[in-house]
């Protein structure tokens, strides 16, 4: 797979990110930058490196909907877009989809305990929209797809960082188009948002993530073209060593949950000097080492008034069910 790399400049604390132009029998981009003017000029400028316009492009693919992925798609009118379904949602932005948006995270800000002056706050922090492109997709790709004009270059679904999460795998290679699933320097946020199916039932994101990058590692890659930062070869070791850190943040919640507390509450132990200038990131954090506890048996939820509040699990039942010994043996 030949692969051209456009490092392209993000208005985020993450930094640039990464598109990459792949020539097959369609020439394509993956991933198009923030709509910028910055990005737009280093977009124009990395295309002619390789020798090509913006209007050579013939395809456009985007590993996921977040906005320092997939804002330039309006560069490129002529061109194929293809994504994760989920994609469109926020490519067409329809007054329901955004109203719905708002109506499930004012839902479970209010069961995680978060007070009213800060659940307005979140709900009105609506700039990235401008960042997004505009142009609906021209096709959605799913699990087992072979992606038009790339013979061989399989689709698999990777949710967890995004629930429209998308890697490329050359299956000659073992190249990887991945997106934001496995960094070089940092763990990508599992981040809270509504379902595919716009039902009212949240994904449990971090739980999806392990299991993305476990899937990851089972599928013997040789090289990852990441999102951010540089090229990854040494796949197999990085993994597990996210993985063990994740278990590792989950274990601190825990030896600090010594009565029941809502997400709000541990969110200001965890990160007291942070969580107003970034409360919704960290609140996604901790409801994410929250569900990890849950689904290991360590943790329960307690429901009082349409608030959630998390507890340690009876110690008898923990220590005898599966989960924990399942914890015990692999440590995940």
């Amino acid at each position: 797979m030949e692969v051209h790399k456009i490092v392209i400049p993000t208005p985020y604390a993450v930094g640039d990110v990464n598109a990459f132009l792949v020539k097959g029998e369609a020439l394509t981009l993956f991933d198009a930058g923030p709509k910028t003017e910055e990005a737009y000029e280093a977009i124009k400028w990395g295309l002619h490196s390789a020798g090509y316009d913006l209007k050579d492009v013939e395809q456009v693919v985007l590993t996921h909907h977040h906005p320092d992925h997939a804002g330039w798609i309006d560069a490129f009118p002529a061109a194929e877009v293809l994504g994760h379904q989920y994609v469109d949602y926020w490519m067409k932005k329809e007054p329901e989809f955004l109203q719905y948006h708002e109506r499930f995270f004012k839902k479970l800000l209010i069961e995680q305990g978060v007070p009213e002056k800060y659940v307005n706050r979140i709900l009105h922090v609506k700039g990235e929209i401008e960042l997004f492109g505009t142009i609906p997709l021209t096709g959605y790709l799913k699990e087992g797809d072979e992606l038009p004009g790339h013979p061989g270059l399989k689709v698999y679904e990777t949710p967890g960082h995004a629930q429209s999460h998308l890697i490329f795998v050359d299956e000659t290679t073992r190249e990887c188009i991945g997106g934001d699933l496995l960094l070089e320097r940092t763990s990508s946020n599992p981040l809270i948002e509504p379902p595919l199916d716009l039902s009212m039932e949240r994904p449990k994101s971090l739980l999806q993530y392990n299991e993305s990058l476990k899937r990851l590692k089972n599928l013997e890659i040789s090289k990852v073209y990441a999102g951010h930062g540089g090229e990854l070869t040494n796949i197999e070791p990085l993994i597990d060593e996210r993985l063990e850190k994740q278990r590792q943040r989950a274990l601190k919640v825990y030896g600090l949950l010594q009565t029941p507390q809502t997400n709000f509450e541990m969110t200001t132990q965890l990160f007291e000097r942070i969580y107003q200038q970034q409360l919704g990131l960290t609140l996604s954090e901790t409801l994410g080492q929250f569900d990890y506890l849950v689904d290991q048996g360590m943790v329960e939820i307690e429901e009082r008034d349409g608030i959630h509040y998390y507890k340690k699990s009876d110690v008898s039942r923990f220590a005898s069910s599966e989960g924990s010994k399942s914890l015990n043996k692999t440590g995940y």
